[in-house]
């Protein structure tokens, strides 16, 4: 029943993800009429973006594809088009840390603003990195000491929820929300029926993930990473993440020689048969990592921060997605 239910969905919003591929939209609809502008910072948020709104929107995407949103800077016109915008979907919890005085400005300035971060469940850094020995079976994805939805200041939290397709579902349906309250001139009943369709496909997407990683036994369910960016992947699906080449949430940061030294020694005692990389950012890093434990340890490449080019497996969210969890069911199951 399961691949029946996928299959409907999948085959039902077709039209919808292939409009998410693609670049920029070009001003105005069919009928000549000029539609909203709304900027999205990542391209992650404008892929999701063009696919809840449909076409009653202009999307204008702030990062490039392969982007690294913890220091990308935006050029004057860029800062203008956030400013100008008719609003402004952002990632929020300090996650575009080149952007944060620009964002702040746009705001100000009384382009509405809506921070996606805001409407999910959110982790804090660390949090599914513990002793491999815990028992994941009572793992609890509805934490209720997690942050009420109302406060909007996650800059102690892990910004990287998008890396959980279920928690990208509910971003999603808020993000509807937000642009039928705050945006004029669009058709209503249209732009939800479009959101609708694209958050059952992300719930679909979601237990898809579910069955390709069931694949990965129990003690096989340990991730070591670029940096802190799976988090809420381990958290929904029942991973540790033991070790970070950088032990931070940015690429901003580094790591000491020594530090790899005993991330080495990690992996090394946990039988460790891969370590994630980022395709948006430079894996020198995770090479040497290898090379320090030696033996079979691959450098596998997920779709971390930023989408990638048309024939990369990674052109939109749900291809992201996917992607990254056949690369890690491939890497890990026995």
């Amino acid at each position: 029943m399961r691949r029946l239910r996928l299959l409907f969905v999948f085959v039902g919003v077709a039209g919808i993800l292939l409009a998410g591929c693609g670049n920029d939209d070009a001003g105005g609809g069919d009928d000549g009429a000029e539609r909203p502008t709304v900027v999205a910072t990542t391209n992650i948020l404008g892929d999701v973006l063009r696919n809840v709104a449909g076409d009653q929107i202009d999307v204008v995407t702030i990062m490039p594809v392969g982007a690294d949103p913890h220091s990308f800077q935006a050029s004057a016109q860029e800062a203008n088009q956030m400013r100008e915008a008719d609003a402004l979907i952002v990632n929020g919890g300090g996650f575009e840390e080149g952007l944060l005085d620009v964002i702040e400005a746009a705001t100000d300035d009384g382009t509405p603003t809506f921070a996606a971060i805001s409407a999910v469940e959110t982790v804090e850094f660390g949090e599914s990195s513990h002793d491999h020995e815990d028992d994941h079976a009572d793992e609890d994805h509805a934490d209720e000491d997690h942050a009420d939805e109302d406060d909007h200041d996650h800059a102690d939290g892990d910004p990287h929820f998008f890396t959980d397709p279920a928690r990208m579902a509910d971003a999603a349906d808020a993000m509807a929300a937000f642009l039928i309250e705050h945006v004029d001139g669009i058709d209503v009943a249209a732009l939800q029926a479009s959101a609708d369709a694209y958050v059952a496909a992300l719930e679909a997407l979601d237990a898809e993930v579910e069955e390709v990683l069931a694949a990965i036994p129990d003690d096989r369910r340990v991730l070591v990473t670029n940096h802190e960016v799976f988090g809420y992947f381990a958290d929904r699906y029942g991973f540790e993440v033991v070790g970070t080449v950088i032990p931070s949430g940015s690429t901003a940061d580094g790591a000491s020689a020594g530090a790899l030294a005993e991330l080495a020694e990690l992996v090394a005692a946990e039988g460790v048969p891969a370590i994630f990389a980022d395709t948006s950012s430079k894996n020198e890093l995770a090479e040497t990592l290898a090379d320090e434990v030696g033996g079979d340890v691959a450098v596998v490449e997920l779709f971390s921060e930023s989408l990638g080019d048309a024939s990369s497996g990674g052109a939109t969210y749900v291809d992201m997605v996917r992607t990254n969890a056949d690369r890690i069911a491939d890497a890990l199951a026995a």
